[in-house]
């Protein structure tokens, strides 16, 4: 049997990739600038999967090759 898993990344992490704020990650999610981020069901906490931080980056015009 061949399980693939998925490495999350909370908020701090994904905004050291994209290279902002954490504030300015939340701040984008609340304008409608990001989509909403998927919450963690035990903590609440943002999750972010690899594909995630790939749109974001393509939302803010980063998209790497």
């Amino acid at each position: 049997m061949n399980v693939k898993t998925v490495k999350f990344f909370n908020a701090n992490q994904v905004a050291i990739i994209l290279n902002i704020s954490k504030q300015t990650l939340l701040r984008y999610e609340q304008k409608g600038i990001f989509p909403q981020a998927k919450r963690n069901s035990v903590n609440n906490w943002r999750e972010y999967t690899e594909n995630d931080v790939r749109e974001l980056r393509q939302i803010m015009g980063r998209e790497s090759s």
